[in-house]
């Protein structure tokens, strides 16, 4: 198993979601409120000015658990130039060693 972490513009929240929804290979996502701080801010086109102020991005944080043989599948489909979500965040993959249901 591998998790794939992404870190998004939160403006693609609502695309990201519908395009996680009709993947066979996403059995389910978690989204998480982030924020961001760095110099790529002084390049956001979506940044409030209250954003800019303060210095941080505000970020949506998705966490979906896959199937290794999935992990390029879905990467692929996030890279696909034909919808909003692609060059909008950066992603990391991880091993999960462990993991299950808690009773």
């Amino acid at each position: 198993m591998k998790l794939l972490t992404l870190i998004v513009h939160t403006n693609v929240q609502q695309e990201l979601s519908d395009l996680l929804h009709t993947m066979d290979q996403v059995t389910g996502f978690s989204f998480s409120r982030v924020e961001g701080y760095g110099t790529e801010k002084e390049n956001d086109p979506y940044l409030l000015a209250r954003d800019e102020v303060i210095g941080c991005i505000p970020r949506i944080q998705v966490e979906i658990l896959l199937e290794d043989k999935d992990v390029e599948g879905v990467l692929g489909r996030l890279r696909d130039k034909d919808n909003n979500v692609t060059g909008q965040g950066v992603y990391w993959v991880m091993p999960v060693e462990n993991g299950g249901h808690i009773l």
